[in-house]
């Protein structure tokens, strides 16, 4: 076909194919080792059910609740795609807490692999912000007050922030009080910076992990 002809001669598929297809799996690799493709999994059901959602959901105080409960009762298996987002979240928190417990354990954090720890921990920590930033989006009673407990958090620590904790709050709410405002900069976070950082260190995660191997046994 001239379609494949003109993408391999231009982007030489098959060769990146064989390469990957290639690369042999350690002998001491067991089920354990899995815990970093089944975050990428549930990373990638994140997405596309996050994008369905988008479609459908309305980043307003007055009608973001009133959305949900749409999605939930009139869109056509838009209570599966919400319960799958939901779910795959919570699901991809406890994976990731064990795949960084066997890459600590098997010392995958050691010399020449200390940028996939780092990308992995900072990974860690976005995936945590997913997990406050689309908590409260659902604009419920349990999500208004978790927001506003979770936002309040550096004006409790203002001291320890060097005097900048109430600034802090003000930035993350949007204003004095939980408002419109702070669902909106929950909603582009969520929505827009934090996949845009997420994939950029996820393909640094992975070619680091391509370049070095995986780590050695226990």
């Amino acid at each position: 076909m001239w379609l494949y002809d003109w993408s391999e001669e231009g982007l030489e598929i098959q060769c990146i194919g064989d390469d990957i297809l290639g690369k042999l799996v350690p002998p001491h690799v067991n089920i354990f080792y899995c815990f970093g493709g089944v975050v990428s999994l549930l990373l990638l059901f994140q997405i596309i059910s996050g994008l369905g959602l988008t479609m459908y959901y309305t980043p307003s105080v007055v009608s973001a609740f009133s959305s949900v409960l749409n999605i939930v009762g009139q869109v056509y298996l838009g209570w599966l795609n919400r319960s799958i987002h939901r779910w795959s979240g919570s699901s991809m928190v406890s994976a990731l807490i064990l795949h960084a417990f066997r890459v600590y354990l098997t010392g995958g954090f050691k010399k020449a692999r200390e940028l996939i720890w780092m990308t992995g921990i900072i990974l860690g920590v976005c995936t945590v912000l997913f997990g406050v930033t689309g908590y409260s989006l659902a604009w419920d009673q349990v999500g208004y007050w978790a927001c506003k407990i979770v936002t309040g958090v550096p004006e409790g620590l203002d001291k320890l922030l060097f005097g900048v904790g109430f600034l802090l709050v003000l930035i993350i709410r949007g204003g004095f009080s939980v408002s419109s405002g702070r669902l909106t900069r929950f909603y582009s976070i969520h929505t827009f910076l934090l996949p845009i950082v997420t994939l950029s260190l996820v393909i640094i995660h992975f070619i680091q992990i391509r370049k070095q191997g995986i780590s050695g046994p226990l």
